[in-house]
């Protein structure tokens, strides 16, 4: 196992926006988007973020709730999950089209959080606001009739998660429900929109920190996974780990901040780097001292060529 250090990038210095970030994305070369998903703990709103790494600017969205994701589209916008929604999002106008309405609608508590898209296909999950009861949704949203299908209704925080395509009938869904601690896998039938039992792929029940984001390696035989620690450490950790042996290969730290929330591959000057966001989310006044980089955004250079190819597959454009 291998450790290396992420650099700090990006200090949003504004409180609510340092307080829950998430969802890097990128956004064409030298450019990312990420969402703050809530601005303060008793917040009913969010924001979209465009972060320009050669003008070192971010360029704030106030969003009408509090968003779980942000994925570009095809057209310059971003489908965005948003509350009980999924819409589209105009950066250019503010303006809001949701084009999924209802989500978790038997249900109390609960708001979208994590997804994942590919050919313009949606997984998306949400979460029990108060992170206990096995109540939260896993859906698909298949692209081709418009049709939402529930895959699940007991996750309680779904999280991170990426999608291996098999054919043109079958994907593999890697799913994260935080609280399990574990890395899951589903074979969903795009044609009768169902999924299988899961299988565990990645036990992270003894590791410190709750599993949260996650992408995988350019290879794909590897997930890399961030942890948000709730207790004091002086780093948090974004670990890469082998889905053959289950062994953690590479571990990225992020100094002076233990919250880790999510990874992701970005365009840096032609070359491959990880953006790993942190969060001050529930840190009381008396840990801020011992993490003043709560809620910065950092950066891992690996030295990998970027490639439309094998980072567009794993980081695809929504088709509108």
């Amino acid at each position: 196992m291998s450790t290396s250090t992420a650099e700090l990038l990006f200090d949003p210095g504004d409180e609510a926006l340092r307080f829950l970030p998430e969802g890097p994305y990128p956004y064409g070369p030298d450019r990312f988007s990420w969402v703050a998903i809530q601005h303060g703990p008793s917040a009913t709103v969010g924001s979209l973020n465009i972060y320009d790494l050669r003008t070192k600017t971010n360029t704030s969205h106030v969003l009408p709730g509090r968003p779980g994701f942000a994925f570009p589209t095809d057209r310059g916008r971003f489908v965005v999950g948003c509350e009980r929604s999924v819409g589209i999002f105009d950066p250019n106008d503010a303006s809001w089209s949701p084009f999924i309405s209802g989500v978790d609608a038997d249900v109390s508590g609960t708001i979208i959080n994590d997804g994942v898209t590919w050919d313009g296909n949606l997984i998306f999950g949400t979460k029990d606001l108060e992170f206990k009861t096995k109540k939260a949704g896993l859906y698909l949203w298949r692209r081709s009739d418009r049709k939402l299908f529930p895959l699940r209704s007991d996750q309680i925080c779904s999280n991170g998660k990426c999608v291996v395509p098999i054919d043109d009938r079958e994907v593999m869904l890697y799913d994260i429900d935080s609280p399990t601690r574990q890395v899951v896998v589903y074979r969903i039938d795009m044609t009768t929109g169902h999924c299988d039992v899961p299988r565990v792929a990645v036990d992270l029940s003894k590791e410190a920190g709750v599993p949260d984001g996650m992408t995988m390696t350019p290879d794909g035989r590897s997930l890399i996974i961030s942890l948000y620690q709730p207790d004091p450490a002086p780093v948090g950790r974004t670990l890469q780990i082998s889905l053959d042996s289950g062994q953690i290969e590479h571990v990225w730290t992020t100094h002076g901040s233990p919250q880790a929330t999510c990874p992701q591959w970005i365009s840096k000057e032609g070359q491959a780097a990880l953006v790993i966001t942190t969060a001050v989310e529930h840190m009381p006044a008396s840990r801020r001292d011992g993490a003043p980089n709560a809620g910065k955004l950092f950066l891992a250079e690996v030295g990998i060529p970027w490639s439309d190819a094998t980072f567009g597959r794993l980081t695809p454009v929504f088709l509108e």
